[in-house]
């Protein structure tokens, strides 16, 4: 209770002093800021780090011992727009792999399934690798999806994440499904969520201002269930102009 006094508080402060756009608006300019960046695939190479429940489900699937408070291995993100990705995980101390592809809203796996790597590729993928022809289309798929997951669009606040001012989507109360996005810039921030087993989902995309990404992409994309971290992707290479084939997602 005192935690969701105190979140609340930061809420109706922030919000005292500032305007506070409709969801719409936040949306058609996050769709608007996407598509000025001309994307139409890429690439991200980097780490992955199983923490948490993560860790006995990585060690299932890629066949590691789980001994251990983490997991550390390799991750390859691959997406073209709109909505197709795929998520490659290995690790240097086995030969199995395991990868999530999702096409169109639909889920493939290759290998044993890593649960939280699923999440990872299906937000990454309606968040920041749709594009329904233009903006204003964008931007009604963007908060139809949302809508989808409880999300109420309708419902806007600020609050503070990552040390940055953010627009939060849906009810201000914690626990409740909501979508933040960068006050500044526009960019996906964070989406909180419960899946239809009602396991509570945190996706968070920090850190716009890296060299290995620049501002298109998040260098580091963690996946949060029931309050605590099970999977950190942090990039370490990214490319949006070569080619990424067709058969990844096939």
């Amino acid at each position: 209770m005192k935690r969701l006094i105190a979140v609340s508080a930061v809420l109706v402060s922030l919000a005292a002093g500032a305007y506070v756009l409709p969801g719409g608006s936040i949306l058609r300019r996050m769709a608007n800021a996407r598509e000025e960046k001309r994307l139409s695939a890429f690439r991200v190479e980097g780490s992955v780090i199983f923490s948490s429940t993560g860790v006995a489900e990585a060690g299932a699937a890629l066949n590691v011992p789980t001994d251990r408070p983490e997991l550390q291995g390799d991750g390859v993100l691959s997406a073209k727009i709109p909505g197709r990705c795929r998520f490659d995980a290995s690790s240097p101390d086995s030969s199995l792999k395991s990868s999530t592809v999702q096409v169109s809203g639909k889920k493939r796996v290759e290998g044993k399934e890593l649960p939280a790597i699923s999440v990872l590729v299906a937000q990454v993928c309606a968040i920041l690798a749709q594009d329904a022809g233009s903006v204003q289309d964008t931007k009604l798929a963007q908060e139809a999806y949302l809508q989808g997951l409880g999300i109420n669009t309708k419902v806007t606040s600020l609050a503070r994440f990552g040390g940055e001012v953010a627009f939060v989507l849906g009810d201000p109360a914690e626990g409740k499904p909501q979508f933040w996005v960068y006050k500044d810039a526009f960019r996906p921030a964070r989406l909180r969520y419960s899946d239809a087993s009602g396991a509570a989902w945190d996706v968070r995309f920090l850190d716009y201002a890296s060299p290995a990404t620049g501002d298109w992409m998040p260098r580091t994309v963690e996946v949060w269930k029931a309050g605590q971290r099970v999977v950190r992707f942090t990039a370490l290479k990214a490319d949006n102009r070569s080619a990424v084939p067709d058969t990844l997602f096939k």
